[in-house]
């Protein structure tokens, strides 16, 4: 660990570190490693906490030593502000975090048609149905999905987006290896396999209330704009809100009827100016298509009927395949010489993923543990997987749970 990151940990670390006061340091002595090293004299010329200036006089590295190993024994990254990866985003903000611990993918935000998506907790059957298809269509153009992981909108979006096959990210309120909710464990797996989960609180930190105001500024600084789905006139989603039109992002809202509680706070928004009125991804995307012509894919339109079928388990976790029969081999029946052809645009389409096992399937049918053997995908995506593939006609199950191809794609690769 350089002396900088060990410098850094120590100081975001500290006891009764307020809101942007790690920030202010910096700017004030320089660098963590001034602040390290000033003269314990040097605070009390501060107006920071008392608690805070006795706790910046602790010039013990334990902590941060600490922090640093269960990093490595949980196989997590650390990013700094110091780092080149660093988003310029992040840098534009105020209080721009120091440091970012983060599990899965590192993203490069500046080059990400990055999009949030937040909303209320106790949201209604309306703003499920429409986070989910809001992240499907979001994820299927290219965007990348940016929540949080609470229960309601943020899981819908996620869900949705995942279902898109594309990356997703969620900002945590605590410590990366702090599952909250623990309903949601399932879903903390599945982000972190296919984008990344991301906190500036190390590992270990328990999920406060007051947490989630201060990481809504990480989910805004994050992204080009906020989608707000489903907002009760006082919902912590319109922090979030507040957060991206104060950083100069723009501002989205699903309107509801005028009546509905929970649809209170985004028509407020849409009322006051504050945000665009939107009904589909579209109508996101295309205030950001000129600045990412290379980001984005056109994707092929899915019916409602479809879109259903792709967000139908609702608010369950996907269920874990069972245990398959041996397979036995197929008929003659089962092979069909010329399958039908689907142009390349539908191959485009698909997730990584998707594509991954449908490539598997040209070959011979196989069962799910077989997929997961080969392609070292969890058990619980390879099902997601199949289903979607099976709902888009691309393949089908035969006996014994074993799925085969039903099409080639038009110049896919090989």
């Amino acid at each position: 660990m350089s002396a900088t990151l060990n410098q850094l940990l120590w100081l975001t670390t500290r006891s009764y570190l307020g809101e942007g006061a790690a920030q202010a340091l910096v700017e004030h002595f320089g660098s963590a490693e001034a602040v390290y090293y000033a003269d314990p004299s040097e605070y009390d010329m501060l107006r920071i906490p008392n608690g805070l200036k006795e706790s910046l006089r602790d010039k013990s590295m334990d902590r941060a030593e600490q922090v640093l190993e269960r990093c490595d024994r949980l196989g997590l990254w650390i990013m700094t502000y110091q780092d080149a990866i660093y988003p310029e985003r992040l840098h534009q903000l105020r209080d721009y975090p120091l440091v970012l611990y983060g599990k899965g993918k590192r993203f490069r935000f500046d080059e990400e048609l990055a999009v949030g998506m937040v909303g209320t907790r106790r949201c209604t059957s309306y703003g499920e149905v429409t986070a989910g298809r809001l992240g499907l269509e979001l994820a299927r153009a290219g965007a990348l999905l940016v929540s949080g992981i609470a229960q309601g909108i943020d899981t819908c979006a996620l869900r949705g987006a995942l279902r898109g096959g594309g990356p997703v990210v969620s900002v945590l309120g605590g410590g990366i290896d702090v599952v909250y909710p623990v309903e949601n464990k399932w879903l903390y797996e599945d982000v972190a396999a296919a984008g990344a989960l991301i906190s500036e609180y190390p590992p270990g930190t328990e999920t406060h209330g007051s947490h989630f105001p201060v990481r809504n500024r990480i989910i805004s600084g994050l992204t080009l704009g906020v989608v707000v789905v489903e907002a009760p006139a006082h919902s912590g989603a319109l922090i979030t809100a507040r957060k991206a039109l104060d950083q100069g992002r723009d501002v989205f809202a699903v309107p509801g009827p005028v009546d509905a509680p929970m649809s209170a706070g985004t028509n407020g928004l849409i009322q006051r100016s504050q945000a665009k009125l939107i009904h589909n991804a579209e109508d996101i995307l295309i205030e950001f298509a000129h600045n990412f012509p290379r980001k984005l894919r056109p994707a092929v339109p899915l019916l409602p009927q479809e879109a259903d079928q792709r967000l139908e388990h609702g608010s369950k976790e996907p269920k874990e395949p069972k245990e398959p029969k041996e397979p036995k081999e197929p008929p003659a029946s089962e092979v069909e010489a010329d399958p039908p052809t689907r142009p390349r645009s539908e191959w485009e389409a698909l997730g990584d993923e998707q594509r991954e096992i449908f490539h598997l399937l040209t070959r011979r049918p196989l069962v799910p543990d077989e997929l997961v053997g080969e392609t070292e995908i969890p058990a619980r995506r390879v099902n997601t997987a199949l289903t979607l593939l099976q709902a888009s006609g691309y393949i089908e199950e035969l006996p014994g749970k074993r799925f085969r191809a039903l099409v080639r794609f038009d110049n896919a690769p090989e």
